[in-house]
């Protein structure tokens, strides 16, 4: 680690193979891990807790403190896993009393002026096009996808293998393995080109389709949808996945998409 142009704080805890650029600001109470680089013009605030492998470019902000007028300088944390990818300007704030830190997981991928807010949890090998945005408390599930400016409104919930369409307003929870397209945000129809990528069999993806069929075209309220589903479609963890995703959301499920 050589950075004479860069300002590290004694306090910070950096291994001993990372690369920190000239013009980069480390503060106090920072772990940074094994063969991370962090690009020049950097702020890593206090909190941060940078995993293995990691590249943070240019200008991007980690662990600044929440913009949430309740916060009260807690001790709190932001943490990123190993293996992750930090674009352009992205700012990550830190968490709040409510979970205390802000996660993003490891092999993720998060694009040029994204904004991760306080409290979020972001699953592993996400993928945030430029411009996608965050709101507090947010929890996103792995291998989730969203494109370009998507915005999503605090305390919602977007399941495993999810792709979001740019520019959506995500105001409800999106369950997992579908694609959410449309305004207001709807279903139009499961990911099954993102889950073959990712190994899914064919009798996998149309099982996941048929549970879907039920769940937004069978004319059925959720309820009914569910207590259907339980008792006509096999047990498999998929299915559970699905149910359980619904039976706990606290924001309600995006609707499905019926055409005028």
């Amino acid at each position: 680690m050589n950075q004479p142009l860069a300002y590290v704080h004694p306090g910070a805890k950096i291994a001993k193979n990372v690369v920190i650029e000239p013009f980069t600001t480390i503060h106090n109470n920072v772990v940074i891990g094994e063969g991370t680089w962090i690009g020049s013009n950097v702020t890593i605030m206090e909190g941060a807790r940078i995993g293995k492998n990691c590249s943070i470019f240019p200008g991007a902000v980690i662990s600044a403190i929440p913009q949430d007028k309740k916060f009260n300088d807690e001790d709190t944390i932001t943490e990123i896993g190993d293996n992750t990818t930090i674009r352009e300007c992205v700012t990550i704030n830190r968490g709040t009393t409510d979970r205390m830190k802000t996660k993003i997981g490891n092999n993720c991928w998060i694009m040029a002026y994204c904004h991760i807010a306080h409290d979020c949890i972001v699953g592993d090998n996400c993928i945030f096009s430029n411009n996608s945005t965050l709101a507090g408390h947010i929890s996103v599930g792995d291998h989730v996808v969203l494109a370009g400016m998507a915005a999503v409104q605090q305390f919602c919930s977007i399941g495993n293998h999810a792709f979001v369409t740019g520019g959506s307003l995500v105001r409800k929870d999106v369950p997992p393995f579908v694609k959410a397209a449309r305004e207001p945000l709807s279903y139009v129809g499961i990911n099954s080109i993102g889950l073959r990528r990712r190994g899914f069999s064919t009798e996998k993806i149309r099982e996941i389709q048929n549970i879907y069929r039920i769940l937004y075209q069978g004319n059925y309220n959720n309820s009914q949808a569910v207590a259907i589903i339980e008792a006509e479609m096999e047990a498999t963890s998929e299915r559970d996945e699905i149910l359980e995703f619904v039976k706990n959301s606290q924001r309600g499920i995006m609707k499905g998409y019926f055409s005028n």
